[in-house]
């Protein structure tokens, strides 16, 4: 189940904006908030069943928005490769300020992923 917390966590970070706002909120309550499916249907106002409805497809919502888009892969591809470069720039012999502008030059790229 953890696992599956996290995948959902991570996709409604990068996908969440496109969901409705109902299924937003779904998912923060179930899964942030880790409220029950009552607990949900009487905050939403709707049943039991509409909770689970609305979880059911934003979750299948955000795992195709992963495989169309392609997002996190792309991160994760990106951050691996910055992780390479920074750690090749310290095994390399080159003067302290060129390595120290390079290495800025990383980490300035990693916060904008």
């Amino acid at each position: 189940m953890l696992d599956k917390v996290i995948e959902i966590g991570i996709l409604f970070d990068f996908y969440g904006s496109l969901l409705t706002g109902k299924q937003q909120e779904a998912i923060q309550l179930y899964y942030y908030q880790d409220l029950s499916l009552s607990e949900i249907a009487e905050r939403l106002e709707i049943s039991r069943q509409g909770v689970y409805d609305h979880l059911h497809r934003a979750e299948e919502a955000l795992r195709d928005y992963e495989e169309k888009l392609g997002l996190i892969n792309r991160y994760k591809l990106l951050k691996n490769e910055l992780d390479e470069l920074e750690k090749a720039i310290n095994e390399y012999q080159i003067e302290n300020t060129v390595k120290s502008n390079l290495i800025k030059r990383v980490e300035k790229i990693k916060k904008h992923l």
